[in-house]
């Protein structure tokens, strides 16, 4: 029995994509390949409302006795250069947070719970408005729902369960606790080390970037340094400066793309990505982007190709990707494709920060006629998000998914 646009099909929109984007993916995302990543004002379910815990975290509030100040360098395994705009994140409670970026030297320093207008990477927590589904069952369109997680941000001002990690894709990083600092001590971390990871063609520090000028390089730091003093217009400014002295500025032209994305001029913003990867054809993340504005605008052809090549030329570091990868191929019919793309996305995601990956995997299972698996893939998101906005849609599509299998004691027993 097929159930192509029948009960048990429904179409998977761009909100959908974001919730993974937004909520950050811990250990396992790594998505500080994108330096800094904004996507515009995009729905997200509120983090601490799906399984992950109540947001009240105790632990020292910093600020009772003043500020907290952080300062490291970054270095590599290998003795490489860092490039300039590396960035550093917090991650409490496995949610990271961008804090600040490494200048030519690899140094960095920021002043905890600070509050400032860096444009967020894709894996921190999304700053976005309200909404809410409007359509049942498996045959409507949905978004994610839910409230802003950023906004409120309930980590901001506490230190217990948090890291302090660089991120860049291709290559892991040492992790730093920062459990019970206080204002007295010593604000410099040490040194943060990236180790190279194996096998990854792709990469998001560009070989053309590396070779940039001095006075272009020096643009970009200004750059950077402006969007840690919530400057994101003389940013823009200096970015602009910096690809006019060396056009095959590879990392700023995606970082200026990002920033129009922010400022909702998204043809410039394309441009900009486009002028990356053209200055820099292995550079992953403005691929990653160029796929995330087809999705924005259900161009899930033109998504499905931009993400397919940012994961071919990096399979491990963008789980978000994956999962906005089998978010296009579901709705192209592509459900070998959505399945395989669902199921990368499951497996980097240990810590279930991204529930709705297993819910879509269930989705493209039930296109597949594989009833059972598809009952097993939405009862461990109804488990994992027990406070979903769209828990009662859910429901309903697990009874018809037991209908079509024979009764809800057959759905039982095939559960692992």
């Amino acid at each position: 029995m097929q159930c192509n646009n029948g009960p048990l099909r429904r179409a998977v929109l761009f909100y959908d994509i974001m919730w993974n984007i937004f909520k950050g993916m811990g250990e396992a995302l790594v998505i500080g390949i994108l330096i800094f990543v904004s996507l515009g004002s995009l729905a997200v379910f509120p983090l601490f409302a799906q399984g992950m815990g109540s947001g009240q975290n105790p632990g020292q509030t910093v600020g009772s006795t003043g500020p907290v100040y952080i300062s490291g360098r970054v270095a590599m395994e290998d003795n490489s250069p860092v490039p300039p705009g590396v960035i550093v994140q917090r991650i409490c409670g496995g949610v990271s947070k961008t804090v600040a970026y490494t200048d030519s030297n690899g140094h960095f320093s920021f002043q905890w719970g600070e509050k400032n207008v860096l444009v967020t990477d894709v894996a921190d927590a999304g700053s976005a408005p309200s909404a809410k589904s409007t359509s049942p069952g498996f045959g409507g369109s949905q978004n994610a729902g839910g409230s802003s997680a950023f906004a409120s941000d309930p980590f901001g001002n506490r230190m217990t369960d948090c890291l302090l990690r660089a991120s860049i894709a291709g290559f892991t990083s040492d992790k730093v606790n920062l459990f019970n600092r206080k204002p007295s001590d010593n604000p410099d971390i040490g040194i943060v080390m990236l180790h190279r990871l194996a096998g990854v063609e792709g990469s998001s520090v560009s070989v053309t970037s590396m070779m940039a000028p001095n006075n272009a390089r020096k643009a970009y730091e200004r750059g950077l340094q402006a969007l840690q003093k919530s400057k994101p217009g003389d940013a823009a400014k200096d970015f602009e400066k910096a690809v006019a002295i060396y056009p095959k500025y590879a990392e700023v032209w995606m970082n200026l793309g990002k920033l129009r994305v922010q400022q909702n001029t998204i043809p410039a913003a394309r441009d900009a990505f486009l002028k990356a990867i053209e200055a820099d054809p292995k550079l992953v993340p403005p691929y990653v982007e160029m796929g995330l504005l087809a999705a924005k605008e259900a161009n899930w052809v033109q998504s499905g190709d931009y993400l397919d090549k940012a994961l071919k030329l990096d399979s491990v570091d963008f789980p978000a990707a994956w999962y906005a990868d089998a978010v296009a191929h579901y709705n192209l019919k592509n459900y070998d494709a959505a399945e395989k793309s669902a199921r990368e996305s499951v497996k980097l995601d240990p810590k279930h920060v991204n529930p709705r990956a297993g819910y879509l995997l269930g989705l493209v299972l039930a296109e597949k006629q594989d009833y059972a698996g598809a009952a097993a893939e939405l009862k461990s998101y109804m488990n994992l998000a027990p406070n979903a906005p769209d828990l009662a849609q859910v429901r309903d599509q697990l009874a018809q998914l037991e209908k079509l299998m024979g009764g809800p004691k057959q759905a039982s027993a095939t559960q692992p």
